[in-house]
């Protein structure tokens, strides 16, 4: 049998980052973590954790703690099923965690209110939050790092479902000063090599993407690096540069004249999935039906 206590506290230390933190949320001490980790570690022939700052796990911690989640899952479950085993004691009461990976501007918009919306329904349950850009949070579902992930890959991942949740529509929209300074004469592969655009980060292609349409060919642009999705907006407004922005995010400041359309009726779709284990347990099901929800209500609903 497995040793549930060590399982927990492993699975306390990667959540947490570290195992004074770990130790707090579980009410013993440090050494305590330190010990039933360390027991693991002997009993499984290799380490499980990169000690650091945060502590982080390996890939066999990883498993560990991806076992320990669902059977948390499903022991609340059971404890919904047979009321009568109470919620136990000790380590048993500890909240259930269920990782998600999801892309900042889904974050941004749509997606707090599917978050909160289940964090109501299942007070016993803990979001973690994984942000990534949307053609790469498939990748944190496929290795397990989460349990499931909105994002733009449609072939579900091995032993997933997809769901097609709608399309988030990209505007590619500037300052009015900044598209006179360098849009005077028109969008094209010209002006655009000059004027500087705003991109996420790394990970981030959608501006490319943009201008692969609208010229017919790759063109490089400057760039500035802005991972917030609130200070992008704010940096186009700013005129720092253009940038591709969702279009129910911006509408306001379109409207109001802070912003405006760099082809104007040009927009970007991406469409956005839901994708999750098949054998699922209820706590995850009921956070997908609360993101299919959201996804299709409200102002920042995807079309």
């Amino acid at each position: 049998m497995l040793d549930y206590a060590a399982l927990n506290a492993l699975a306390a230390v990667v959540r947490e980052g570290s195992f004074e933190r770990a130790a707090r949320a579980l009410h013993v001490t440090p050494s305590a973590v330190s010990q039933r980790i360390k027991q693991l570690e002997e009993r499984t022939g290799g380490a499980l954790l990169v000690r650091g700052q945060p502590c982080v796990a390996t890939e066999a911690g990883l498993q560990l703690c991806r076992h320990v989640e669902r059977v948390g899952m499903l022991e609340h479950e059971l404890r919904d099923a047979l009321p009568a085993l109470g919620m136990g004691s000790g380590e048993a009461d500890e909240r259930v965690t269920v990782r998600v990976a999801v892309n900042a501007d889904s974050l941004a918009t749509w997606f707090v209110s599917a978050a909160a919306a289940f964090a109501a329904q299942e007070p016993v349950a803990l979001l973690d939050l994984t942000v990534d850009d949307q053609d790469h949070t498939a990748e944190r579902l496929r290795s397990g790092a989460v349990l499931a992930a909105v994002t733009a890959l449609a072939q579900p991942v091995a032993g997933c479902n997809s769901e097609a949740l709608g399309t988030m529509h990209y505007v590619a929209a500037a300052s009015p000063a900044f598209v006179r300074a360098h849009f005077a004469k028109g969008v094209g592969a010209r002006t655009l090599a000059s004027a500087p655009s705003l991109v996420f980060d790394r990970k981030d292609r959608l501006q490319a993407r943009w201008v692969r349409r609208i010229c017919h060919r790759n063109v490089e642009t400057p760039r500035h690096w802005i991972p917030s999705p609130n200070a992008f907006v704010e940096a186009a407004c700013s005129g720092m540069g253009w940038g591709m922005h969702p279009a129910s995010m911006v509408a306001d400041a379109i409207r109001e004249g802070k912003l405006v359309a760099l082809v104007p009726g040009s927009t970007l779709p991406v469409p956005l999935y839901w994708q999750q284990a098949r054998a699922s347990p209820r706590l995850l099901e009921k956070l997908g039906a609360a993101v299919r929800a959201a996804a299709g209500q409200g102002a920042h609903a995807l079309a």
